[in-house]
């Protein structure tokens, strides 16, 4: 008796025919990436060519330095008896510190505004409050920086002060003289309520993809409102909260005017984790307010300045990249 075996079944190549269509597509996406690709990087090499006298003259103490002073604008080389000094490390712990916190307030009224839209209001109401968050994100900087400073200023002092005398324990709610106005924490929530429209765009988005056979099964299953969303929304966005929060981070990090109206600057000394004192500093206020009467290296400066805030946003771009790749693969 003889045992005959199946034939090996061998994989089929289906051919891609792509049509002229679908060629003209790819040729427009690749040729929209290169030209984003050159934008960004024809503008790091122009600010890295106007960096380059402070650069060498100070090296890489410019970004460790917390001094701060114009001088005479000329090098000692060039004779001068009163030398600048620069040092960004206040402007670059501040920035990230401020949109820090503003990523903290932002991302759960965010995403508590996304869920509210897409799992919990009343249909006939989502529309009407889709607009006016979507609206709210178009109003301009300087908008919420006078907001910020007429309106917000008063009572965020008054929530400042009861942070400090109820949690003084906390070093972060810790200060040592009293003056709570033009803070970190006030900056920050300033760029709190501009990116938290941007957080909610992107997570509502991303909840709407929620497959409905997930949560059907998870309710028919006996899982409540709450648990569906814990459970099953949640998990299965976390990659999209995650680029909505780095979003809102990067707009945090180049906000200007509504931080340059709202926060105290101070040059000489880095406030590492005060939040509630009332000094601080970014690097896109420093540009802004010192730009007007610079002298030539002054500018330079302000342009290594613009260098380390564009590294820093790219830093914060490729961790975005990694955490939205390791939560895919974590699903």
């Amino acid at each position: 008796m003889t045992i005959t075996s199946d034939p090996v079944a061998t994989p089929q190549v289906i051919p891609i025919q792509r049509t002229r269509g679908d060629r003209i597509f790819r040729g427009v996406l690749i040729a929209g990436g290169l030209v984003a690709f050159l934008v960004l990087a024809g503008i790091f090499g122009y600010l890295a060519k106007s960096a380059t006298p402070v650069l060498q003259a100070f090296g890489y103490h410019f970004f460790t330095d917390s001094s701060w002073y114009s001088g005479d604008g000329l090098l000692p080389s060039e004779g001068s008896v009163d030398p600048p000094t620069f040092g960004m490390l206040p402007m670059i712990w501040g920035s990230v510190l401020i949109a820090s916190i503003s990523v903290g307030i932002a991302l759960p009224l965010g995403v508590g505004i996304a869920l509210a839209i897409v799992y919990l209001l009343p249909k006939r109401s989502v529309f009407g409050f889709t607009l006016f968050i979507d609206l709210v994100a178009a109003i301009p900087s300087i908008v919420f920086g006078l907001w910020g400073f007429f309106v917000l200023m008063p009572h965020g002092v008054l929530w400042a002060r009861w942070l400090n005398e109820n949690l003084a324990a906390i070093p972060i709610f810790r200060v040592e003289f009293p003056a709570y106005d033009q803070s970190p924490f006030m900056a920050g929530l300033v760029l709190a309520i501009m990116i938290t429209p941007i957080v909610a765009v992107v997570s509502r988005q991303i909840f709407s993809q929620v497959p409905p056979d997930l949560i059907n099964a998870a309710q028919a299953l006996g899982g409540s409102r709450w648990t569906v969303i814990r459970d099953v929304v949640i998990p299965f966005s976390k990659s999209g909260i995650i680029g909505g929060a780095m979003l809102g981070l990067g707009r945090a990090l180049g906000e200007t005017i509504a931080v340059f109206f709202v926060l105290q600057m101070f040059f000489d000394e880095v406030n590492w984790y005060r939040i509630l004192e009332s000094s601080g500093g970014s690097v896109a206020s420093l540009i802004i307010s010192k730009f007007g009467e610079a002298s030539p290296l002054e500018i330079s400066a302000l342009f290594a300045a613009g260098l380390a805030l564009f590294v820093v946003t790219l830093l914060a771009n490729a961790g975005a990249v990694a955490l939205v790749n390791s939560s895919k693969g974590k699903k």
